[in-house]
Order: C-alpha cells, then sequence, then structure tokens
C-alpha cells in the first residue's frame, strides 16, 4: 500500500498551507519530495527513510537531531548571520511528542520533514576547487562536533569496519555458493596479502591510540549546499552521521572524487590515483581539521586513502563470490570487473604514499 503523501504531510507542524508536492532530486536510498507552500511560508523536503538499509529509525532521528542542534547552538553562539541556511531544520510532529518521524503503519513506512534551503545548490563535478570546498566542509563538520555530549548509534553497524569486511569475504570464499573461488584466487591472494595492514585501525582503536569522532560517512561532493556565489552553506543528507575514525570521511571522498575513472570502468589501465584531488582536498581538510586531529590520525591520512579503494574491493568481490546479491550489475561480470577497478586504485594509492606523505608534512610545517 503506498502512503499518502498529503495525509503524511499534515502529521507535521509544517508552517502555511501546501501547494504541491513533486519528485526532488534522483537519490537511490530515500523517496524524496519538494513541498511547496503558497505565499512567504517556508517550503519543505518530505522524505521517504529506507528502513530496510536504516533499520534503528528511532536512533537515526536522533543522532540527526543531536547533530544538527549541536551546531546550531553553535552558529547561535558565533552570532552567524542566515543560520537557518546554515544547518538543517527538521519539523516535529503535531502530536506533540517531539519526534521528527513518522510511521505510516499501513504502509509500513518512515517519514521525516526538514525545512527547504532556498537559493541553495549542489554540485556534481569533481575538480580542485569543489575537492577543497569539501575537504574544508567535513573538516569543519568533525571539528563542530568534537565537543558534542550527545551518545551516537551507528546508524549502519560496522559500516567501515575492515576486519568485519574481511571476515564476510572469508565466509563467502568458505560457502563459494555460485563455485566462483577457483577463478578468483589471484584477486583473493592480492586482498589477503595486505589484511594485516589494511586491519590497523580496528587495532590501533583497541590499543587506544585511535578515537572514534562524530564523522559524516559518505563524504561526495554532492552532500553540500552551496549559495548562489559558490560559498559552502552547510553539509547535508545525514543519515550516516555516527561514531566512526576521521579516516572514514578522509578516505571515503577520495575513493571516488579521486579516480580518473568511474569505479567500474573495464579499463583497468586508466585507473590512477588522481594526486591534484589529493592534494586540494587534503588541503581544505586540514585546514579545518588540523586543529584538533591527533598526530596517529595525521600520520595515517595516506592510510586511509588506501583503505578505501581497499575495502570496497573486499565487497565487491564477495558480492560476486555469493552471486551477485547486494549491489545491482548490468552484466554478470561487473562486480568483478568493479574489483579489479578497485584493486588497481589501491596499489596506485600505495604507490602514491610517499608523496602524500611529503605533501602532508609540508601543510603542517
Amino acid at each position: 500500500m503506498t502512503s499518502n503523501l498529503n495525509e503524511i504531510i499534515g502529521r507535521f507542524a509544517i508552517e502555511g498551507t501546501v501547494d504541491a508536492v513533486k519528485p526532488l532530486g534522483n537519490g537511490l536510498i530515500n523517496d524524496t519530495y519538494k513541498v511547496t507552500t503558497i505565499g512567504t511560508d517556508p517550503d519543505y523536503v518530505l522524505q521517504r527513510i529506507n528502513h530496510h538499509i536504516f533499520t534503528d529509525v528511532e536512533g537515526l532521528q536522533r543522532n540527526i537531531q543531536a547533530v544538527t542542534s549541536h551546531i546550531r547552538r553553535k552558529l547561535e553562539a558565533e552570532g552567524a548571520s542566515d543560520i537557518d541556511r546554515k544547518v538543517l531544520a527538521f519539523v516535529p510532529l503535531t502530536d506533540g511528542s517531539g519526534k521528527t518521524y513518522y510511521y505510516d503503519a499501513d504502509a509500513d513506512a518512515y517519514w521525516r520533514m526538514m525545512v527547504f534551503i532556498p537559493d541553495a545548490v549542489t554540485k556534481e563535478a569533481v575538480t580542485p576547487e569543489s575537492s577543497r570546498d569539501c575537504g574544508r566542509a567535513f573538516g569543519q563538520f568533525e571539528a563542530s562536533l568534537v565537543d558534542i555530549d550527545s551518545e551516537l548509534t551507528e546508524s549502519i553497524p560496522d559500516f567501515h569496519n575492515m576486519e568485519f569486511r574481511l571476515k564476510q569475504l572469508r565466509e563467502a570464499v568458505e560457502a563459494d555458493p555460485k563455485g566462483r573461488v577457483a577463478e578468483v584466487k589471484a584477486e583473493l591472494d592480492d586482498i589477503f596479502s595486505h589484511a594485516d595492514e589494511m586491519t590497523a585501525a580496528e587495532r590501533l582503536h583497541r590499543e587506544g591510540k585511535l578515537p572514534k569522532r562524530i564523522c559524516h560517512c559518505d563524504t561526495k561532493v554532492n552532500n553540500m549546499m552551496f549559495d548562489k556565489e559558490g560559498n559552502v552553506l552547510c553539509v547535508i543528507d545525514l543519515d550516516t552521521v555516527m561514531p566512526s575514525y576521521i579516516f572514514s570521511d578522509y578516505g571515503d571522498f577520495l575513493r571516488t572524487g579521486a579516480n580518473k575513472v568511474a569505479e567500474d570502468d573495464p579499463a583497468i589501465d586508466k585507473v590512477e590515483f588522481d594526486m591534484d584531488i589529493f592534494r586540494a582536498f587534503t588541503e581544505g581538510y586540514l585546514e579545518s581539521a588540523k586543529s584538533f586531529l591527533l598526530p596517529v590520525e595525521i600520520e595515517n591520512l595516506p592510510y586511509a586513502a588506501a583503505l578505501f579503494p581497499y575495502m570496497q574491493a573486499v565487497r565487491f568481490l564477495a558480492d560476486y563470490i555469493n552471486g551477485d546479491t547486494y549491489y545491482k550489475i548490468k552484466y554478470p561480470e561487473h562486480n568483478l570487473v568493479r574489483t579489479h577497478n578497485q584493486l588497481a586504485l589501491f596499489h596506485s594509492v600505495l604507490d602514491n604514499t610517499p608523496a602524500m606523505r611529503d605533501f602532508i608534512a609540508a601543510q603542517l610545517a
């Protein structure tokens, strides 16, 4: 059964009268609509939360509310202008519960609503300029949450846990449901030969040397809003905000942004780690984050850049062995091509690691 959108909207304490409801954007996870009101009242964004991916909706919304409230209080204390365009605002229900989501039991659907940010745009192109903006914005996002006193939950448990991802791969190899393990021996040998070094983060954390911080965990260039002059307004898409190593925000951006081809490009010889993107993103990130980063976090930034293509190769290969049950594929070898692509990027990062270390050292001098 499909939810009645007007009925859902009526559950939220919005201002004004609804004029129109139209689909917004092309998100792959959640269904999103723009709710336009009559006159000068705010417009809104209505979103159906994919509770098959985010299974703890209560925890998810509690995370987002804690983060946005903390950032808003900081902006107010700083005397910042135009605050409503610099942090997302979620609309509570009309029932007085204070909740920012509604569960439609008839359709088994969870909904939330936020205030639409006017005169704002997102960017899609990954350039040195946009990468520098990304680095600066996501570093500032982390910096603003260093002193948050709320206990956040993992909206996707073990999302960036490398030990867990390798465990999944080993389980896939042992089960070998489609008889594909024999054909990917070279890929498995490559992956497992680096397993010890790539699980360094988990060991450092257990030893008490590496903290978990509140991170965005989905640092794409289109997860920021810009004003018409090109200035960053705020970070958006907060579903994956959770405790993690800062490597998540740093490495995940570079995995997608600094690959000179798409992650499923079969032209493996064209896969290359783009050092221009790396330098721009790192420059912006350290500008806003170095004030709180520990030496162990800074010295392992090149490790973070290698970690995420490695992790994605592990996930693609596990899915290929399992019979392509998680990632959508366009042809039978799609996940294997993705694996080759990400392994090539991983090795390109390793080749560039000395130059990366030199650049980071120069930024801190």
